[in-house]
């Protein structure tokens, strides 16, 4: 659904985007991670058809961004980080307005813009101004939208930015949805556990280069350098701390709070014969389990927080 290869963007002699190669398959929701400056929104724009390369090539829905920017624009649902709204105009008839830009006409044009009222949570808002919306329900609007004409290609720029907890929760449940409806989406933002909680790939950009690229579980993997176990008994913790540091496999132990934080020799990959270790010497486990690596620990892990 989206292709790029080797998508360059100068400024003078300044890399915006940078040999960027990335694929989308259908359904695939992507998360673009990058810090402030990376190249995310450089990228959306030009996959919009917004803004021109300077070299390379990019395909969106089987379209080159050259030569078919009319049926791609008519393919896709872009939504930058920061949108006008029409202050003078109701919910209602800011969806209207739109829908007949996309040449919705008669008692369709109603029943779509009822439909994406009631996909977004906004049907109870949709006799007020624009200008009476809340952030979180200005961003919703947004998105219902961008969902007019049914794309096949969703782009959002930083749709969660400036969110309270609240709204940010309510923007990833209907992302949720958009994804079990089948879009394909392109998702750019700095709240990190909840892109994994709705991506399967990720990507992360630096000045302008695609540092990782891939499933959600692989990157994870690639960050991975060791393992860590939690464990926790129900009485005894000091002694099991003790036969867990005299283990020639382990390198460390730690207690935090009553869990004992072991860190594994590097090499070692597998570590459940610490259980029946623990077990056999009449300890009660009452939690046993790996460290799970984060999205947001990948992030830090891959980059230093430079910019173009």
């Amino acid at each position: 659904m989206i292709e790029t290869n080797d998508l360059t963007k100068m400024y003078g002699e300044l890399y915006a985007l940078n040999r960027l190669n990335l694929t989308l398959d259908k359904g695939d929701v992507y998360g673009f991670i990058g810090p402030n400056g990376a190249g995310k929104t450089t990228t959306m724009r030009i996959l919009a058809t917004l803004l021109n390369p300077t070299w390379g090539e990019a395909t969106v829905c089987g379209y080159s961004i050259y030569t078919g920017a009319k049926d791609i624009r008519r393919a896709i649902g872009y939504m930058p980080d920061f949108f006008g709204v029409y202050d003078d105009m109701k919910v209602i008839e800011y969806l209207e307005f739109f829908a007949a830009a996309y040449r919705i006409k008669g008692p369709a044009r109603k029943k779509i813009c009822e439909e994406v009222l009631e996909l977004v949570d906004l049907t109870y808002k949709r006799d007020a101004l624009v200008t009476s919306l809340s952030r979180g329900m200005t961003q919703r609007l947004g998105l219902a939208r961008v969902l007019l004409h049914d794309p096949q290609v969703l782009l959002l720029d930083e749709p969660a930015s400036g969110l309270d907890p609240r709204a940010r929760i309510e923007i990833r449940a209907l992302l949720k949805e958009l994804r079990l409806m089948g879009k394909t989406i392109l998702v750019s933002s700095h709240i990190l556990p909840e892109l994994a909680d709705i991506c399967n790939k990720i990507g992360i950009i630096e000045q302008g280069v695609l540092l990782v690229n891939g499933a959600v579980v692989d990157v994870m993997k690639q960050v991975r350098t060791d393992i860590v176990l939690n464990i926790a008994v129900a009485d005894r913790l000091t002694d099991a701390a003790n036969m867990l540091e005299n283990q020639p496999e382990v390198e460390s132990v730690q207690d935090k709070n009553g869990v004992l934080i072991v860190k594994m020799n590097e090499g070692v990959v597998q570590y459940s014969f610490l259980a029946s270790r623990l077990i056999e010497q009449g300890y009660d486990l009452t939690l046993f389990k790996e460290d799970e690596i984060n999205l947001e620990t990948a992030f830090m892990h891959l980059t230093k927080g430079i910019t173009s």
